[in-house]
């Protein structure tokens, strides 16, 4: 059995897999992230408690996707939105609290390996050696798996391609640099630009209608995008070389994303063609949870 938790800003999830995958118990409870660290790591430790008692079975391992990543030199958290866990000894505390050894990867790798092995990719392009997962949401973020394995890094942020320099139009970053790609392809940056050229704030659930209207302010924002999304994706191709790249998070949900953006990043490569194949995940929000139990 492969036991997996995925702590969330506002819920933990739980799953246990059989041999083949199968989902043995899946599970939900509150964050309750308010209530600080110590109780944090309680709510996790009582949803493994729940799971145990749901199934009179008992994990030898757990894998945890975290919001943030573990210092490898450290062993202690960095770049969590969830602020009570940074500098904090988290992986060495839960297995206090549960009694198991624990396995911990950042919540990007968790959807990277989960796609890679078990979703999309095995049924697109089964004999993908190095898969790229890149999250376009509220944030920017990526994993990288290579030969089914999380490729982390030595300090911990392989595959944070969110905060590699794209164009000093995206402005500051909350990271203190200037001209971060998540400053321009997150979809807080899509929504700031269009304030800026309209006057008018839209979420992008708006905009993208309003592109599709013809909106002029709209149809200049996604552009921009779609242009520097391609440059973003090109120069990991140019790096990594991946036979497949998965686009989650709610703006990989964007249909011009594929029919527009990715057919320009061809023009961005260190190559005469893109063989790399793009695809949208299968797994949903299932896909943090399932990662987790793979590691």
């Amino acid at each position: 059995m492969k036991w997996g938790i995925d702590l969330g800003g506002t819920k933990i999830e739980g799953v246990i897999l059989n041999d083949t995958n199968q989902v043995v118990d899946r599970r939900r409870i509150a964050t309750e992230r308010a209530g600080g660290y110590e109780h944090i790591v309680s709510r996790i430790a009582l949803l493994v408690a729940q799971m145990e008692s749901a199934t009179k079975l008992k994990p030898k391992k757990i894998g945890v996707a975290t919001p943030g990543t573990i210092d490898p030199p450290t062993g202690l958290m960095k770049n969590s939105n969830t602020v009570v866990l940074n500098g904090r000894p988290l992986g060495k505390d839960l297995e206090a609290a549960i009694g198991v050894p624990l396995t911990l990867a950042n919540d990007a790798n968790c959807f990277a390996v989960a796609e890679a092995l078990m979703g999309s990719v095995p049924d697109k392009v089964p004999n993908a050696k190095v898969v790229f997962g890149a999250i376009l949401g509220t944030g920017t973020g990526g994993g990288i798996v290579i030969n089914g394995q999380i490729l982390a890094g030595a300090q911990g942020i392989g595959g944070e391609w969110g905060h590699m320099f794209l164009d000093n139009s995206g402005g500051h970053c909350y990271c203190g640099r200037v001209g971060c790609a998540e400053q321009i392809l997150a979809g807080p940056a899509i929504e700031r630009y269009y304030a800026n050229l309209s006057g008018t704030y839209r979420s992008v659930r708006e905009i993208v209608p309003l592109y599709r209207a013809g909106d002029r302010h709209a149809v200049r924002a996604l552009d921009r995008w779609l242009q520097f999304f391609a440059k973003g994706i090109a120069t990991i191709i140019n790096v990594l070389d991946p036979d497949a790249i998965v686009l989650g998070g709610g703006l990989g949900n964007i249909e011009e994303l594929y029919t527009l953006g990715v057919p320009r990043v061809a023009d961005h490569l260190f190559n005469p063609r893109m063989d790399t194949v793009f695809l949208r995940p299968m797994l949903g929000d299932s896909a943090g949870v399932f990662g987790a139990a793979l590691l």
